[in-house]
């Protein structure tokens, strides 16, 4: 999203199957939610349980987004991953910074960042899909 390597890049395109894979195969991926690190592994410090985190999976759809301009089979999961994070989001469809393993709202809330994050990926996700703009 940088622009440090182009989007369908072949070492990003490496990196976004890695991260796709779930996480008891190494990668970051459960449920259409990703992980911002090997929680098995990983070790934080802090008490309690790691949740995925909401920026990092709106993320990944853009990734796939601008990857897949010419993939359908990527577009087509990045709007999956999409639609099913639209239901984490509470009445108000707002997000916290996590979701943890029972779908419920962890960490700091509202994540102004995550929103940032959802409205770059809806635009993205959108313009691709021939949506406009």
């Amino acid at each position: 999203m940088v622009f440090f390597l182009a989007p369908n890049d072949p070492r990003m395109i490496a990196t976004l199957e890695a991260m796709m894979r779930p996480p008891e195969q190494g990668g970051l991926l459960s449920n259409s939610l990703v992980y911002r690190y090997d929680t098995e592994h990983g070790i934080d410090g802090l008490d309690g349980e790691e949740g995925t985190f909401n920026i990092c999976t709106f993320w990944l759809v853009e990734a796939l987004t601008r990857a897949g301009r010419t993939d359908r089979s990527k577009l087509d999961q990045a709007r999956l991953i999409f639609e099913r994070m639209l239901t984490y989001a509470n009445h108000l469809g707002l997000y916290a910074e996590e979701t943890g393993p029972r779908g419920e709202a962890l960490g700091n809330f509202p994540q102004a960042f995550t929103h940032l994050a959802l409205i770059s990926a809806a635009f993205n996700l959108d313009r691709t899909l021939g949506g406009g703009a």
